[in-house]
Order: structure tokens, then sequence, then C-alpha cells
């Protein structure tokens, strides 16, 4: 389980540190920083694809993504007694992501390039550092994988003294993540384990429930044990978790949302297409005719009760279309996947909220001050960035 998440330098999260549980609601405002927080998430977990450079160009760029306050903000600044303006910089410009698990912690810190001729890839920041280590804190001893610029150490690598670190490689790009590209024998099987962990990862934010989204039309289907992001193989997704997950709850989750109304999956010409019989109606209603909010619930009860939970599920604003009434229906299956694996909810939605509570959830609540997002847990998490 993930228990400590760092965002350092990322839009309005100056320096955010988040402890977790296996259930985590974060909160707050609109604009307070929550959906900074699930995109710094995001980003962490496109490490393990390569896709951290092209999601930051995504949404505007190193330049466009970095906190654009001060380095430090004085008790002045804070209480308007002294205006607010840039200092002299003491350290490098940097993005730095990182997250502990039990017994595993994980570090990478973004930085300004080093400028390419006539390149025009001279936007894109640079790896400056990644460290993976042991416990708590990254010191020399408890150090597993360091890179620095191209330079990677490891420990335990072939030919290296016993528990020392060696140097492994000397090419490292700067935009490849030792977690993507260190492979091979000398490569530590537990850069490998993050690889496949942050892998595994799953998000869900704003289904699509427009006429003309992927999920009211006939797709082909195969068994699928995960919702994919778009929803688009929703009838394959339901029948699977009627054949080998736990078709009960899903009915339990209909029946409580939706009272008398019960799902049917119907095959056309190798095409699924999901159904909902309602009380009083005379044939079922196919999913096109769905109204938004019951295909939005129907799309999260699916996500939710998959038959291969995820070690993580991030879920942003589930809330979204949804009437108030089914609020409780979906708390209760948020609590229920976070007996299988680790979710996070990003919600302002005082009910859903209130509710994740009532069911064990931690509760971290956002705020600004000074145009940089507190976390009100913060005191609580212990996190020491690796120095470059």
């Amino acid at each position: 389980m993930i228990t400590t998440v760092a965002i350092s330098g990322y839009r309005s999260l100056r320096d955010v540190v988040l402890p977790l549980s296996a259930l985590t609601v974060i909160t707050g405002a609109n604009g307070t920083g929550k959906s900074s927080v699930y995109r710094s998430l995001r980003l962490l977990a496109d490490i393990a694809d390569d896709r951290i450079i092209g999601s930051l160009a995504r949404e505007g760029g190193f330049a466009g993504v970095r906190w654009a306050g001060p380095e430090t903000i004085s008790t002045g600044m804070r209480d308007g007694s002294t205006p607010i303006q840039g200092t002299v910089r003491r350290k490098p410009v940097a993005l730095k992501l990182g997250f502990a698990e039990d017994d595993l912690s994980y570090a990478i810190e973004l930085g300004l390039p080093v400028p390419l001729g006539t390149s025009l890839f001279n936007g894109d920041p640079e790896i400056k550092r990644e460290v993976v280590w042991a416990g708590e804190k990254p010191t020399p001893a408890r150090v597993i994988a360091d890179r620095r610029g191209p330079r990677v150490q490891a420990r335990g690598a072939a030919g290296g003294a016993v528990g020392g670190l060696q140097a492994i490689r000397t090419d490292m790009r700067p935009y490849d993540s030792l977690v993507r590209h260190l492979v091979g024998p000398n490569a530590p099987w537990e850069v490998a384990y993050l690889r496949e962990r942050l892998g595994t990862w799953r998000f869900y934010d704003h289904f699509r429930t427009d006429d003309a989204a992927p999920a009211r039309r006939s797709q082909v289907g195969t068994r699928t044990t995960a919702l994919s992001p778009t929803g688009a193989d929703l009838a394959a997704a339901v029948q699977t978790i009627r054949e080998i997950g736990d078709g009960g709850a899903l009915d339990t989750a209909v029946e409580q949302a939706f009272p008398g109304a019960h799902l049917e999956v119907g095959v056309d010409g190798g095409l699924f297409q999901l159904f909902m019989s309602q009380r009083g109606m005379l044939r079922p209603l196919a999913v096109s005719e769905l109204s938004d909010g019951t295909l939005r619930f129907l799309l999260l009860a699916v996500a939710l009760l998959t038959p291969r939970p995820a070690p993580l599920l991030v879920v942003n604003e589930p809330e979204t279309s949804l009437h108030g009434d089914l609020i409780p229906a979906l708390a209760a299956l948020i609590a229920r996947t976070s007996d299988d694996g680790q979710v996070i909810v990003v919600s302002h939605e005082r009910t859903l909220v209130r509710s994740l509570r009532d069911a064990g959830a931690s509760l971290i609540e956002l705020y600004k001050d000074t145009g940089e997002t507190i976390a009100d847990a913060s005191a609580f998490a212990a996190w020491t960035w690796p120095r470059r």
C-alpha cells in the first residue's frame, strides 16, 4: 500500500506531502488544487510507459505547469504586510514527484534542459535525478538505484562490491526514466517491481455520457477484467463480472440505485450491447436510451467492481452528473472496493465525502494560502527529497 505521496513545484503544489490510507478522500473548495493532485498521480503512473514528458507537454509544457509563485513565501507575504515578489533563487528550478510504499520509496526530479543547438525540443524538461530506496529516508545505505543525469548506480550490481553502489549505465538519455529503461541482469529487481506497480495504477476521470459517447455504442466483446477509461467496453465488462466476478454485488448496486432495475447483455453479430430493464417498462432500454446520470453510475459501478482490482485506483469527481439519491450507493461501492485495493477519491461533494469518512476513509482537505495549496494533513506525513 502507498503510504505517502509527495509533490513539489507543480502548479499550485509548491510543496505538498500527503499521507494515504486504504481509502483516502481528497477534498476542498474549487481551485484549491484537487485536480493538480489527481494529475500528479497520473504523471507518476506515466513514468512506467515513458509518457511523463509528453504528458507535461500536453498540459502546456514545463514552463506552464511549474509553480508560478516565489521560491519562498515569507510571513509578511502571507499576511499582506510585504509585497509578493520573486527572491534570489537558491535552488534549481524543479518539478519533483515521489511516493513511498510500506518498504520502498521512489522520487523523480525534472528540471530545465540543457539547450541542444537548434533542436525544436529544447522546451522539454530533463530528468535530473531519480532515486529508489528502502525505508523512510534516502540515506546512502538505503539507496537501491540512483540516477544523476546520464549516470545510474545500483546496489548489488554484478561485479560490484557486495552491498555497495556500482555504476551500471552512463548513457541514460535525459528524457528516459530508469523505471522504464533500467533493465537487464544488473538492474535491481525493485526497479522492475516499480515499473509493474506504476503500470497497474488505474484512473477514472469524467466518463463521457453524451450521445456519441463510446459507452453508448455496440462494441466487439471479449473478457474485460478492467473497464477502459473511455467506458467503450461497458457491456463486455458487465458480462465479465457476471461470469468470473461478483455479479451479485453488481445486481445489488443497481437495485440500490434504481429499485426494480436489472442489467442484461445482448449479443448481435458479435457486438455486445447493454440493456436495462426497469419497473413499469414493457421492454428493456438500450444503453443509448439511458440518461447521462444513469449511464455514469453504471460506468462507475462496473469500474469499481472489476474482477481484477488495481493496487491503486484513483477516481476524480465521481459525483459529476449524479443525483443526490445515488450518492449513498456510490459511496457503498467505493468503500467495498477499498477492501480489495487502495482507493483515492477526489471530490468536493459533501454527502459523498461524509459517507466515505463514516465508512472509515481518511480525509485530506486542501485550501489555498497566498496562491499555494496547503494540505491539512501534511504535518503528519514524513518525506525527505533526495538532493540533486
